[in-house]
């Protein structure tokens, strides 16, 4: 995924009311940006990190400015929750996901009670395969990135409807994005939302696929890289996935 344009270099002042960022440009001009993360944003909010914005020219937005990047001791963390999507399109389109090979794709289809799946999977002769994308961007060291930075209780309501679908004899995939440079492995925030970590265990032990896959991240660009091992799984620790 290339940014559309150029990002500029700043520093951040403050995020504030969820979906909001005051950015100063190394050139010293001051702005206010979209902060597309409703999350807590644990260890990326701090005044004075580096931080890339990008720009729009679209008149109908109330702000040009998007924060897209966060510099953390030398790693760069994309903060923007709307690419891990994009991401996984083109790295579907560009067979980069294996376990996941062979399917035509279609975005946001409606599923369970009243949700809408990221990505509903299909092929002649295969069972559906219903897929969940979720960004994660926290991590507190050690290389290890984690999910939720919340309570999540609506992702954890995706896990349900997840493990639903293998019940009725379709594929469920739960896809995590880790879009940061410094981290190589993957597990649930259990103490920030102990709920969701229980789901996931559960839901992978009723047949729910668990992937993660972390990021190669530039001021160009971010592209879907390698897998990642989810170290709660059972087994292997050091086995992707």
């Amino acid at each position: 995924m290339n940014f559309p344009s150029p990002l500029v270099r700043g520093r951040l002042a403050r995020r504030y009311k969820r979906f909001f960022a005051d950015v100063i440009l190394d050139d010293g001009a001051e702005l206010t940006a979209h902060c597309p993360n409703p999350g807590a944003m644990l260890g990326l909010n701090a005044p004075g990190l580096p931080c890339w914005v990008s720009r729009s020219d679209n008149p109908k937005r109330k702000l040009a400015h998007t924060l897209e990047l966060v510099q953390v001791d030398g790693g760069l963390v994309g903060i923007n929750t709307m690419h891990p999507n994009r991401l996984v399109a083109e790295a579907l389109a560009a067979g980069v996901i294996p376990e996941l090979a062979g399917y035509a794709v279609r975005p946001e289809v409606k599923y369970g009670a009243a949700s809408r799946v990221d990505f509903l999977l299909t092929a002649p002769g295969r069972p559906d395969c219903f897929l969940e994308v979720k960004n994660c961007h926290l991590s507190r060291g050690g290389g290890l990135a984690e999910f939720p930075d919340c309570v999540a209780a609506r992702s954890l309501k995706h896990l349900v409807e997840l493990s639903r679908e293998v019940q009725a004899g379709n594929r469920a995939v739960m896809l995590f994005v880790i879009q940061r440079t410094d981290c190589d492995r993957f597990d649930t925030a259990a103490d920030l939302d102990p709920a969701y970590a229980a789901g996931l265990i559960a839901a992978a032990a009723a047949g729910v696929e668990v992937l993660c896959y972390d990021c190669d991240i530039s001021i160009d660009a971010i592209r879907l890289a390698r897998p990642a091992p989810w170290r709660s799984a059972k087994g292997n620790c050091d086995e992707p996935g």
